[in-house]
C-alpha cells in the first residue's frame, strides 16, 4: 500500500530535505524515514526494513516547508489519525506531519505533482527588529508596483538557465510560471511563486535579481533580459534561503 503525508518542516537545523550520500549530516528525509520506519518496524531498524520516502522536491538547507508532499509504501495498514500523531511525537520538534492518507500505487509525489507553490519573505526597514529572526533584511525602499513589473517578466513558459545553480542535476532548463507576484504587509514584503517545476535555487536567484534591480534602480524590463540571456552571471546573487517557504504542491 501507498500513503502520502504532508511535511511541515524548519529547515534552519537540517542539511536539506534529502539524504547525501556519503553524509551524516542530519536532513528532513533521514529523520523522517527513521521516525517511519521506528513507528512501523520496531526500533531495531536496518537497510531492508528501513521506509523509503519520495519527496515532491528537494528544499535546500535553511528552507521551510508547510507543504512539502511525501510518499512511502508499506505492507501494514494504517490508521491515519493514530498514526500521524504518533508519528509527530517521534519527530523532531521543528519537523511535523498531516493528512495522511491511502493513495494509488502510481501516485508518484515528485512526477505526479503539477504544481508548486513557493514564497519568499523578507523584510524592507533601515534597522534591524528582534523579531525578524533569519529573515533578509534590505535597507533602502522597495517599491513593489516596479517589482510586480519585473516578475511579469518571468511568468509563461521559458528557458530559466539564467537562475538556475551548478548543482541542477535536471538537463532540462525550462520551466512553466503560472503565477508571480509580490505584496506588503507592513515592513514584510512577499513575493509568491507557482510553477509546474523549479531548477536548483532558482527562486532564490530570482529574489536575488528582482533585488538588483530595485538596489541599482534599473528598469524592470532588466529581468527580461537575463531571462533571455540563458546565462547565470546576468542574474543576481543567490539570497538567503531563510524566509524561503514551500506552501503547497498540487497535483
Amino acid at each position: 500500500m501507498r500513503y502520502a503525508v504532508q511535511v511541515q518542516y524548519i529547515g534552519k537545523n537540517y542539511a536539506g530535505s534529502q539524504l547525501q550520500a556519503g553524509s551524516d549530516l542530519p536532513t528532513i528525509q533521514g529523520e523522517l524515514e527513521k521516525a517511519l520506519s521506528t513507528l512501523i518496524y520496531g526500533k531495531t531498524i536496518n537497510n531492508n526494513r528501513r521506509v523509503k520516502t519520495i519527496f515532491s522536491g528537494r528544499t535546500d538547507r535553511g528552507v521551510n516547508s508547510v507543504g512539502q508532499v511525501v510518499h512511502f509504501d508499506c505492507d501494514k495498514p494504517i490508521v491515519a489519525s493514530k498514526f500521524v500523531y504518533s508519528l509527530n511525537e517521534i519527530l523532531p520538534k521543528d519537523i511535523s506531519v498531516s493528512d495522511l492518507k491511502e493513495v494509488s500505487p502510481k501516485f508518484h509525489a515528485q512526477k505526479s505533482a503539477k504544481k508548486r507553490h513557493y514564497v519568499y519573505e523578507f523584510v524592507n526597514r533601515r534597522c534591524k527588529n528582534a523579531f525578524d529572526g533569519d529573515l533578509l533584511r534590505i535597507k533602502y525602499e522597495i517599491d513593489i508596483k516596479r517589482m510586480q513589473k519585473a516578475l511579469d517578466y518571468i511568468k509563461g513558459e521559458h528557458d530559466f538557465s539564467s537562475f538556475k545553480s551548478s548543482g541542477t542535476l535536471n538537463p532540462s532548463k525550462v520551466c512553466f510560471i503560472y503565477e508571480a507576484k509580490v505584496s506588503r504587509a507592513g515592513d514584510r514584503v512577499i513575493i509568491d511563486i507557482i510553477g509546474n517545476r523549479f531548477l536548483y535555487n532558482m527562486v532564490r536567484a530570482i529574489v536575488g535579481t528582482l533585488l538588483e534591480i530595485e538596489g541599482h534602480n534599473m528598469q524592470p524590463e532588466h529581468m527580461k533580459n537575463v531571462l533571455e540571456a540563458k546565462d547565470r552571471k546576468k542574474a543576481g546573487q543567490t539570497v538567503s534561503p531563510y524566509g524561503l517557504t514551500l506552501v503547497e504542491v498540487t497535483y
